[in-house]
């Protein structure tokens, strides 16, 4: 399935659970932590049960700037449980995760997290990635419709990647890698809207 087709399908769902729901029981956001990364981002969050919600957040980045290649989409379903009442107060999630990536020429990236980061500077890895995870997060309601979130989640991600010796190179040095990674898997500080 290519991105056009991914998206599509994508507004297609998000269509449908808006249409199934009334107003009060819609949300949507935007993570500043990804905004800042200029990775553009939106979510929906829709109410299922009294203290239950479904969300679905996405992120895309499809440009490069200079030499620097940071292109990737991400897909991120959630199912919330709300201690007290929905999109109000503690929650904790369930999330999978799943996307695409293609980052080289990174002149300032060091290793984190056991992740070996700084290889980015001089070359570059395009490849898939699926997993899922656990979150926890608080809700601060602002006013009668705006609302801030943070979010912070840990899991398993599985990804399968190729390597090329430049952020611009077309030759690969390794192909069909595999990785398995445990650790952080959600970080949001997002902004709400509620209907």
């Amino acid at each position: 399935m290519n991105l056009r087709s991914l998206l599509i399908t994508l507004a297609i769902v998000v269509a449908g659970l808006c249409h199934s729901t009334s107003a009060q029981n819609v949300a949507v956001k935007t993570n500043l932590l990804s905004d800042a990364t200029l990775s553009p981002n939106l979510g929906i969050e829709v109410g299922l049960a009294p203290k239950w919600t479904f969300d679905l957040s996405g992120q895309l980045n499809a440009w490069k700037i200079k030499e620097h290649r940071w292109k990737h989409w991400l897909v991120q379903p959630e199912a919330r449980y709300w201690f007290c009442r929905r999109f109000s107060g503690h929650f904790v999630g369930v999330h999978a995760l799943g996307g695409q990536y293609n980052v080289g020429g990174l002149t300032h990236a060091r290793d984190i997290l056991g992740l070996p980061l700084s290889h980015l500077k001089n070359r570059r890895y395009q490849g898939w990635f699926v997993g899922g995870g656990v979150a926890y997060g608080y809700t601060w309601i602002l006013s009668r419709h705006w609302s801030f979130e943070a979010e912070i989640g840990v899991g398993y991600a599985y990804t399968r990647y190729d390597i090329y010796p430049c952020a611009k190179c077309g030759t690969k040095i390794a192909e069909d890698r595999p990785r398995h990674y445990v650790g952080p898997t959600k970080a949001a500080l997002n902004i709400v809207f509620n209907f």
